[in-house]
């Protein structure tokens, strides 16, 4: 009997790796841009994590090049990746959104999410889009303002 505790947590181990993906495992010379509404939002750790319903007509912002985004500590060149954000690829209608952890969306002052939110996200996918439809956001646009991703506020 004392062995199902371990067995269970054997099984839940690939799942929760399968939920977070570190930076390397996205193409970062590809930024690419998506609008939407939430629809689902998980605000937790390791990662706040959200589904984006995106238009079929799906189009770059006209002043997306120009759009002020904050300093991070990271060194993060805001302005060359709005220049060169593409849309993505691929169709699909529903994108999974990576964020930051918890504290560091907290520490951008970043409003909570919630379904129905509209907001834009400037971000990363796998390499040549293969696999699932996830994005890893380096910048979340929301309410006119932007809130950068990958470590925080300079």
């Amino acid at each position: 009997m004392k062995r199902r505790p371990l067995l269970l947590a054997g099984l839940a181990l690939p799942l929760l790796a399968r939920a977070h993906h570190g930076w390397s495992s996205f193409d970062q010379d590809r930024p690419i841009y998506l609008e939407g509404k939430a629809a689902a939002v998980k605000w937790r750790n390791p990662h706040v994590e959200l589904m984006l319903e995106v238009p079929a007509d799906l189009k770059l912002p006209a002043d997306l090049a120009q759009r002020n985004v904050p300093a991070q500590t990271a060194p993060v060149d805001g302005k060359a990746l709005l220049a060169k954000a593409v849309l993505p690829r691929r169709k699909d209608r529903r994108w999974e959104i990576e964020l930051a952890p918890l504290t560091r969306v907290e520490a951008w002052k970043l409003p909570e999410i919630k379904a129905g939110t509209s907001m834009g996200v400037l971000g990363f996918t796998f390499n040549d889009e293969k696999g699932e439809a996830i994005v890893r956001a380096e910048y979340v646009f929301v309410d006119g303002k932007a809130y950068g991703m990958r470590s925080g506020p300079a």
